[in-house]
């Protein structure tokens, strides 16, 4: 098995300032075609990762992030299954950003797949903004959804500390996508969810400021820190080792992630 750097510990108790965050400077958006690297060090490692926990056979959900679609995370979706989840695609093609249709048809899948799985509770992993959605449908329905973890999702803070909001205001018009991001909505998602929820964040993201990326204080919510590019959150090896670490832990059972 290929070497997989310890995940790094915040230095501290209080969280950063997310309301004012600006987004990654220039360094960091060049540094992130470390895509390519960390993708190739996932693909040839995968296979190997024979001492990482066994998934008990619960569904899980996989949301892509903003303009992307449901080969950005094949990687992470395959690994699963050899883990031995039941893995789902989120089911709606590319992610161009929120809809009011999803209102219906994310919690019909989280309905459908719980009905595939002899009712078991959903796991939900969502990526940048896929993230943002993982947690409002946990948000709606804590009762079907087993935990959810985020990948560089900025749930928190201010929606222009990313260097995808001008594309994001492009593609996205209307009263439903203002709404979206109105100061109503940013408030209602920075607050933590009911369900075991991980956070996690790399503070080497080029797209994301990673301040926005971290949960407010609550029980059975963690952040926890990785280095990642921020389009490479599905397929870093560190990344992927947390993942399976949370999704792991007996249901019920939760207990804060550890190095």
């Amino acid at each position: 098995m290929a070497s997989i750097p310890e995940p790094v510990a915040p230095q501290s108790d209080e969280l950063p300032d997310a309301v004012n965050a600006a987004p990654p400077g220039h360094l960091l958006r060049v540094l992130e075609w470390r895509t390519g690297l960390e993708y190739l060090a996932a693909l040839s490692a995968a296979r190997r990762n024979t001492d990482w926990p066994r998934g008990d056979g619960h569904p899980v959900l996989v949301i892509p992030g903003f303009l992307a679609g449901p080969f950005s995370t094949q990687l992470l979706r395959d690994m699963l299954r050899r883990l031995g989840y039941r893995v789902y695609d989120w089911g709606l093609g590319y992610n161009m950003g929120y809809r009011p249709t999803m209102n219906e048809t994310l919690p019909a899948r989280l309905h459908h797949m719980r009905e595939r799985s002899d009712g078991r509770k959903v796991s939900i992993i969502g990526w940048s903004a896929g993230g943002i959605y993982a947690r409002e449908l946990a948000r709606a329905l804590p009762e079907d959804v087993r935990s959810v973890i985020t990948l560089g999702s900025p749930f928190r803070g201010n929606h222009q500390a990313s260097t995808a909001w001008r594309v994001w205001r492009l593609v996205n018009r209307g009263a439903d996508a203002t709404e979206s991001v109105s100061e109503s909505a940013l408030r209602r998602r920075a607050q933590p969810l009911s369900v075991p929820t991980t956070c996690i964040y790399s503070k080497s993201d080029g797209i994301v400021a990673w301040q926005c990326c971290m949960s407010l204080p609550a029980p059975e919510t963690e952040n926890v820190e990785v280095r990642s590019s921020h389009l490479g959150y599905g397929h870093n090896l560190e990344t992927l080792s947390v993942i399976a670490d949370r999704l792991a832990q007996p249901e019920g059972e939760w207990r804060a992630f550890q190095r």
